[in-house]
């Protein structure tokens, strides 16, 4: 219940709000993923009021203020697939600042009652960008909202500086929490939270692995771009916050494969989450069973369940989906370079490229990755 002082004080409310957010708990994953003796520990960003991207939506706008590049109660106006929308309604509740987000038709129900409930107008487009697909599409609506309302500003997230140093916070709190850390496992959508955490804990850890995880479908580590199932992770677009220095090798999981990690969590750690989490966990499992168990393994999961109940934990959804064909490899497939072929399944490449410096015509390069992917 909140306090007398937070009823009248809004700025109180405000930080009432923003103390919500940080501090998320962290657990110890091992069998099934990886025998006894072996495990990663796994940062459990759902805790968090709306999940990992409370923190960009936050930081965000508490920059573009401080910078007066947003003014006070001007309107955001931002693309979302979701979890930012939830951080951009909090960031626009704590600071007096009206919110609309643009999604597609495939942001679920549920999550869209939800934003609608915590104040956000939710603006939906009706198709594909013909080269940048759904994403391409709700960029370009932005773009036409922001000519209507020329006070208003928009994060950018793809691109924005602020949405990497967001992270810094988490990254602390994990080197806090684990003492030492050797290799860190980060879904990559924006980039922001790969980037963010592992530069701040490589300045602790020299020698810090960072292995990124994507959706098969997703253009950012050079696949070609096809319509996703997958929400969360993964882009039809190259978002300039991805840090490709920094990564020692990327994967890529497909949906079903994602799928079976999530229920496996949920049946024996009682914690699990969306599309994200389940492809963290599995990359997350098998650099357990490979490495040495003195090995230290940090894996973010980004958020909870509690979005997914009609797709991921919805047997029927699933099966109309062909996301219940069994356990995954015990291995993932192996490529050589990004752009080798296009993967439809678990595979692992160590070779990792900013794609717009491939060669024209690559199976990643600019002119073949704009796709009509969600």
């Amino acid at each position: 219940m909140s306090s007398p002082s937070t009823r009248t004080n809004p700025s109180a409310r405000g930080a009432a709000l923003s103390g919500l957010v940080g501090n998320t708990p962290l657990l110890r994953v091992s069998e099934p993923f990886a025998p006894g003796g072996h495990g990663f520990w796994a940062k459990l960003e759902g805790f968090n009021p709306g999940g990992i991207k409370d923190r960009p939506g936050l930081h965000m706008v508490e920059r573009a203020r401080a910078r007066g590049d947003l003014l006070p109660g001007a309107r955001i106006i931002e693309s979302t697939s979701g979890t930012l929308g939830l951080g951009l309604a909090l960031a626009g509740m704590v600071h007096g600042h009206p919110v609309t987000l643009v999604t597609d038709p495939g942001l679920e129900p549920s999550m869209t009652r939800l934003l609608t409930a915590y104040g956000a107008q939710v603006n939906v487009v009706a198709e594909p960008h013909p080269a940048g697909g759904w994403q391409e599409a709700r960029r370009e609506r932005v773009r036409q909202l922001m000519a209507r309302d020329p006070g208003s500003w928009c994060p950018d997230q793809y691109n924005n500086p602020d949405n990497t140093g967001a992270y810094t916070p988490l990254a602390l709190e994990l080197a806090t929490e684990l003492g030492h850390i050797d290799v860190l496992v980060c879904s990559v959508g924006t980039g922001g939270h790969s980037a963010g955490v592992s530069r701040v804990l490589r300045q602790l850890y020299p020698q810090l692995e960072l292995v990124g995880v994507d959706t098969i479908g997703s253009t950012i580590f050079g696949q070609p771009a096809r319509p996703r199932l997958m929400r969360g992770l993964g882009s039809s677009i190259y978002p300039r916050n991805v840090a490709y220095g920094d990564f020692g090798e990327v994967h890529w999981v497909a949906p079903s494969e994602a799928v079976w990690a999530c229920r496996q969590l949920a049946a024996s750690h009682y914690a699990t989450g969306g599309w994200s989490v389940g492809a963290v966990a599995l990359v997350a499992g098998w650099l357990a069973r490979t490495r040495p168990a003195d090995v230290r393994i940090a894996a973010v999961f980004p958020d909870g369940p509690q979005r997914y109940l009609g797709t991921v934990y919805d047997d029927d959804y699933c099966a109309a989906h062909g996301l219940l064909d069994g356990p995954p490899a015990a291995e993932p497939e192996v490529v050589g370079r990004a752009d080798e072929k296009e993967v439809t399944r678990w595979t692992r490449c160590a070779a990792v490229v900013d794609p717009l410096t491939l060669t024209e015509g690559a199976a990643g390069s600019p002119r073949g990755a704009e796709g009509s992917s969600r």
